[in-house]
């Protein structure tokens, strides 16, 4: 059955999953399987190269659910090495290392390509300071990663919504999820930096859901 447009508008700004036209709307699972991928940088003052990327788990990254709400805080690394940190870890040690934090989900099964993705969440708080950014995004990647398509939003209070027109191969890899860029911090000194909490869009209330009804009925008498 082909929904009317007014119907699909309503069920979109109710915050509902929608699927129509080639488009699937994603929001914030956290019962999903996420995972965790940490790319290092030198610092800019040490020249700002690339060091290394590794798969790492999502705790390592800074990036946890308690219950819906997913939090994600600037990283930490235990490990006192001069390489971590200036001078070596301690209180107050300045980090040595920029982490490119991402936290992600990744369906392989080709049902993501071909079509407009639309992802989507509610920021509930941020408070990181200009040491450390936080985003959204969607990336679509080769087959090999040697390349991708990506679409970014800054994690700002209230509801987000990106979407990336995705390539039609069931081979490429497409991802969604939070990213979170700054130098690494000793986990004494990590509050003053701040962090971001993020959930799901709220699931429409029984007084939109009527409104929607009402809507629906309204849509239909003006086809009769």
């Amino acid at each position: 059955m082909k929904l009317p447009l007014r119907f699909v508008a309503v069920l979109a700004l109710a915050g509902m999953p929608v699927c129509a036209n080639g488009a699937t709307t994603l929001t914030i699972d956290p019962s999903a399987a996420w995972n965790g991928f940490m790319n290092v940088f030198e610092t800019a003052a040490n020249g700002g190269g690339f060091i290394f990327g590794s798969g790492w788990g999502t705790a390592d990254l800074q990036a946890n659910f308690t219950g819906d709400i997913l939090t994600l805080a600037p990283n930490t690394i235990g490990d006192p090495d001069p390489f971590w940190y200036v001078g070596g870890g301690g209180p107050g040690s300045p980090g040595n290392k920029i982490m490119d934090a991402s936290m992600y989900l990744q369906p392989d099964d080709g049902t993501l390509s071909g079509q407009t993705i639309i992802f989507t969440g509610e920021v509930l708080s941020n408070t990181l300071t200009s040491a450390h950014t936080a985003v959204a995004f969607i990336k679509d990647f080769a087959p090999d990663y040697s390349s991708f398509n990506v679409i970014t939003a800054p994690l700002i209070d209230g509801v987000f919504s990106i979407s990336l027109d995705t390539e039609a191969d069931p081979t490429r890899h497409i991802q969604y999820g939070f990213q979170t860029i700054g130098e690494n911090v000793w986990v004494t000194d990590v509050a003053p930096f701040g962090e971001v909490n993020v959930t799901a869009v709220p699931e429409p209330t029984g007084a939109i859901l009527g409104a929607m009804g009402l809507t629906i009925l309204l849509v239909r008498r003006r086809q009769v």
